[in-house]
C-alpha cells in the first residue's frame, strides 16, 4: 500500500489546484492519492473494523464518543481536530498559520486538512491498523466526495444537541495543564419546552491536583464558538444531506450527558458494550 503523504508532497500542485478550483482532474488525482493510504480491502476483512463517519457541529461530542466506539470495535479513531491541535504544539512553519484560523473560528483548508491526514494515514500503515472512525473529516461536501470516490464508507453518524447546551459545553470546558485531562465546569440544566424533554449535563470536574492547573483553549470564548456554528452550518449541513440521500446516514439526538447518551446511542447502532455493563454492576 503506498505511503499517502509521499504521493501527496508529489503531486502538491495538483493539490493546491483542486482546493482552488475544484476540477475533475484535480479530484481524481487526489481521489487517488487518497485511495492508495485507505485500507478498503483489509476493513472488510474483519467482522468489526468498520468505516465510519461521525458528523456534527463543534463541541456536540463527536469526539467522546468517536473514542469510545474506537475502543469498542478495535478500530482507529482519526480526528481531524486532534491532528491540527498536535500541529500547533509543534510550533513548526505551520502553526502560527493554523492558531490564526483557529481562532478565528474559521475552517481549515482542504488542502491542509488533507495533508495533516496523510501523515495520520501513514502512521496507521506502519502500525498495520485497518478500520477507522473519522472526526471532522468530511466537512464539506467536496471532501465527502473525495472520501466517496475512494473508499465505501459504511455508516455516518450524526450527532445532534440543542445550540445552547452546545455553547455552554464549549465555554466549560477546561484542561489540566499537567496530566492533559479533560474536564468541563459547565453545570447545564435546560427546561423542556413544548416538545422538548428537560435536558440535564452535570460537569465533569477535575480532581484536586488538577484544579489549580486548569486551561481554557483560546477559541473557547461565546464568540468564536457562535462563529464556527455558523459556518458549520453554512458548509456542513450540505454534507449531512449528501449522506442522506445515500442511505447511509443516522441522526442521532443526544438525550443528555455521556451516562444517559451512550446507552441509546449503542441501541441505535445495534452494538452491545459488555464492559460498561460489568463496570455498572460493581
Amino acid at each position: 500500500m503506498a505511503v499517502f503523504s509521499r504521493l501527496v508532497l508529489r503531486r502538491v500542485a495538483a493539490v493546491r489546484n483542486f482546493c482552488a478550483q475544484s476540477t475533475d482532474v484535480d479530484r481524481q488525482t487526489v481521489a487517488s492519492a487518497l485511495s492508495s493510504a485507505l485500507p478498503v480491502e483489509n476493513s472488510k476483512a474483519k467482522g468489526r473494523n468498520v468505516q465510519w463517519v461521525f458528523l456534527g457541529c463543534p463541541g456536540v461530542g463527536k469526539g467522546t464518543y468517536a473514542a469510545r466506539l474506537s475502543k469498542l470495535l478495535g478500530v482507529p479513531h482519526i480526528a481531524t481536530g486532534d491532528l491540527v491541535r498536535h500541529e500547533l504544539s509543534t510550533h513548526g512553519p505551520l502553526s502560527s498559520q493554523l492558531a490564526e484560523i483557529v481562532n478565528q473560528g474559521k475552517l481549515i483548508s482542504d488542502e491542509t486538512v488533507i495533508n495533516l491526514l496523510s501523515k495520520r494515514l501513514e502512521e496507521a500503515q506502519a502500525k498495520g491498523e485497518t478500520g477507522f472512525i473519522l472526526d471532522g473529516f468530511p466537512r464539506t461536501v467536496r471532501q465527502a466526495e473525495i472520501l466517496e470516490g475512494v473508499t465505501d464508507i459504511d455508516l455516518v453518524i450524526n450527532l445532534k444537541l440543542r445550540e445552547e447546551a452546545i455553547i455552554a459545553k464549549c465555554i466549560g470546558r477546561r484542561t489540566c495543564s499537567e496530566c492533559g485531562g479533560n474536564y468541563n465546569v459547565a453545570c447545564i440544566d435546560i427546561k423542556g419546552e413544548e416538545d422538548n424533554s428537560r435536558m440535564y449535563m452535570p460537569p465533569l470536574l477535575p480532581p484536586p491536583q488538577c484544579q489549580s492547573k486548569l486551561i481554557t483553549r483560546s477559541d473557547d470564548t461565546e464568540e468564536v464558538v457562535k462563529e464556527r456554528l455558523r459556518v458549520y452550518n453554512e458548509l456542513s449541513i450540505p454534507v449531512e444531506e449528501f449522506y442522506r440521500l445515500r442511505g447511509k446516514l443516522l441522526e442521532f439526538e443526544l438525550p443528555g450527558g455521556i451516562p444517559e447518551s451512550w446507552s441509546k446511542l449503542l441501541r441505535a447502532l445495534n452494538l452491545d458494550d459488555h464492559e460498561d455493563k460489568r463496570t455498572a454492576a460493581a
